[in-house]
């Protein structure tokens, strides 16, 4: 069992998480967060939280954190580099958003990014550390959202139910309708699919 981190007086502790490893489309979202002397109820890992739950939790999180901020890698850094370089480059950037630099670094499982921050990886953070669980509900949140949007843009892969998972829905309009621009290549279902195409 892992051990609580408890900072120092005066120490920020910021949470990292990202969400968005395993979908076929979409960019991996990372969160930072410095929470301060509240700290809202309700924080845990997001995927055990309702859409409506986390959205009104979230809401709390940007409202009364010191610091929070949202970085990114893209679809084409995901297949140049693969999912877990891109997953920790999505950290590295949400941590260096922050408008306020951290002391110390908390991260949400088994591996850190290089960077020059002293930090912990915590596995099964979200649930044992209230800065990685609302990093992972701002992750999730703003991660969501996009692939709503995403479903606007390309109507038919049904993007706001399944998020860019591989679910038997998403599979089908993938046989029927071809990638979109936003799918990942690298990943098997869509590199199957170009390679028969080409």
């Amino acid at each position: 069992m892992t051990d609580l981190f408890t900072p120092t007086k005066g120490q920020l502790v910021a949470g990292v998480d990202e969400v968005g490893r395993g979908p076929l489309a979409g960019d991996v979202v990372a969160a930072a967060v410095i929470l301060g002397d509240t700290v809202p109820a309700g924080i845990t890992d997001s995927k055990k939280l309702s859409e409506n739950r986390r959205d009104r939790i979230a809401a709390d999180i940007r409202e009364f954190a010191v610091s929070w901020a949202i970085g990114r890698a893209s679809v084409l850094e995901i297949d140049e580099l693969n999912i877990l370089q891109a997953s920790l480059l999505a950290m590295h950037r949400a941590v260096a958003a922050l408008h306020i630099q951290p002391h110390f670094v908390l991260v949400d499982g088994n591996r850190l990014p290089h960077w020059p921050y002293e930090a912990r990886a915590v596995i099964g953070g979200d649930a044992l550390e209230p800065a990685i669980g609302a990093a992972s509900i701002l992750a999730k949140v703003q991660r969501d959202a996009e692939l709503v949007a995403l479903n606007d843009q390309y109507p038919g892969y049904g993007f706001e139910k399944h998020k860019g998972y591989p679910t038997r829905e998403h599979l089908q309009a993938l046989e029927a309708l071809g990638p979109t621009p936003s799918h990942r290549t690298s990943f098997g279902p869509v590199k199957r699919l170009l390679r028969q195409g080409s």
